[in-house]
C-alpha cells in the first residue's frame, strides 16, 4: 500500500510530561537495522491504517530491503535511554530505489504515523530523513503516490513538502475483492525534486480558474469545466471526505478522475493545495 491516511491536524499530540522528552522534539527518527525491530514495524501499519493481515509488508521484506539500497526509517518516543516505551515504533518511512528507461530514482512506498502521534511534524520530519538517505545514495528525485480525495495529504506533500504530481492513476490498486462492486482506487503519482531546499509554504488562497467546485447548498460536485486553458486551474476536493456517504465519495471519485486527469493530460502539474475556510482545491499550473 501507499502513503495514504497518515495526518490529520485534529489529532491532538501524545501525552508526555517535558521532563520526559530529549533535546525538546517529541520523537526522534532513525534507521531501523534489527530484525525484530522490523518485525515492530508491522504493528505501526495496522495502528496507523487497521489493515487485515494480508496488506501489511513484513518485517522480513524490510530487513533484506535494508541490506540491498531500501530506506527502513523508524520513528519513536523521545525518552530518556533504558525506557522501553522509546523502543516501540510510532512512525515509519520505507522506499527503495526504482528503475526505468536508464534513470534511478528513490520510490517511497509506505509513510505510516500512529493515529495518536499524527499533528506532530512526525510525518515530514520521516520524509525529510527519507530524502536524506536518498541523496546520499546519490539520487536526487522520489515518488510516492498518494489519494486525490484525502486532501490533508495533498497539503503535506504539495505545501509542506513541495513536491507536484504530473501524472494521475486511475484503479491503481485492488483493495477489494469484487472489481465491479469496488470503490476504484486512483492515485496521483507525486514527483519530489530532492535537490531543491526544502521550504514549507502556508495553503495559498484559491486564485484561478474554476474547473470543478461543489455545488451551492450541496456536498455533491458541480459539471466538470474541462474547456479552460489560463495559467492557473483549480479543482476543488472535499475536505472531509470520510464523512460523506459513499455515493458521494464516488461521485467526487470520478469528477476529480475527470479533471485531472484531463488536465493533467494536456501539460498543467498539481503544484498545491488552496485553502479558504472549510474548502480546499487542488492548483493546477501549466510548466
Amino acid at each position: 500500500m501507499t502513503e495514504e491516511d497518515i495526518l490529520s491536524s485534529q489529532s491532538p499530540e501524545p501525552s508526555q510530561s517535558p521532563q520526559a522528552r530529549v533535546d525538546g522534539r517529541p520523537f526522534v527518527v532513525r534507521d531501523v537495522t534489527d530484525p525484530w525491530a522490523f518485525r515492530a514495524l508491522e504493528h505501526v501499519q495496522v495502528r496507523a491504517w487497521g489493515y487485515p493481515d494480508r496488506e501489511v509488508l513484513p518485517g522480513t521484506m524490510f530487513r533484506i530491503s535494508a541490506v540491498t539500497g531500501g530506506v527502513v526509517l523508524g520513528a519513536y518516543a523521545n525518552l530518556p535511554p533504558g525506557d522501553p516505551a522509546g523502543q516501540v515504533p510510532v512512525g515509519l518511512a520505507f522506499g527503495f530505489p526504482a528503475l526505468r528507461g536508464g534513470e534511478i530514482w528513490h520510490h517511497s512506498h509506505l509513510l505510516a504515523v500512529h493515529p495518536q502521534w499524527r499533528g506532530t511534524g512526525m510525518a515530514v520530519a520521516l520524509k525529510l530523513a527519507q530524502r536524506e538517505r536518498a541523496l546520499a545514495q546519490g539520487l536526487t528525485r522520489m515518488t510516492w503516490t498518494f489519494d486525490p480525495l484525502v486532501a490533508r495529504n495533498a497539503r503535506l506533500n504539495l505545501g509542506k513538502l513541495g513536491a507536484v504530481a504530473r501524472t494521475y492513476l486511475p484503479d491503481w490498486y485492488a483493495l477489494e475483492d469484487d472489481r465491479a462492486a469496488a470503490f476504484p482506487a486512483d492515485r496521483l503519482m507525486v514527483e519530489w525534486d530532492l535537490t531543491r531546499p526544502h521550504a514549507g509554504r502556508p495553503a495559498p488562497p484559491p486564485r484561478g480558474q474554476v474547473a470543478l467546485e461543489a455545488l451551492d447548498d450541496d456536498l455533491r460536485p458541480g459539471a466538470a469545466r474541462l474547456y479552460l486553458a489560463g495559467g492557473r486551474v483549480l479543482a476543488e476536493v472535499p475536505a472531509r471526505p470520510e464523512v460523506l456517504e459513499e455515493s458521494v465519495r464516488r461521485e467526487w471519485r470520478l469528477a476529480l478522475r475527470e479533471v485531472l486527469g484531463t488536465y493533467l493530460s494536456r501539460g498543467y502539474v498539481v503544484t498545491d493545495l488552496a485553502r479558504a475556510g472549510h474548502r480546499a482545491h487542488y492548483v493546477l499550473s501549466r510548466e
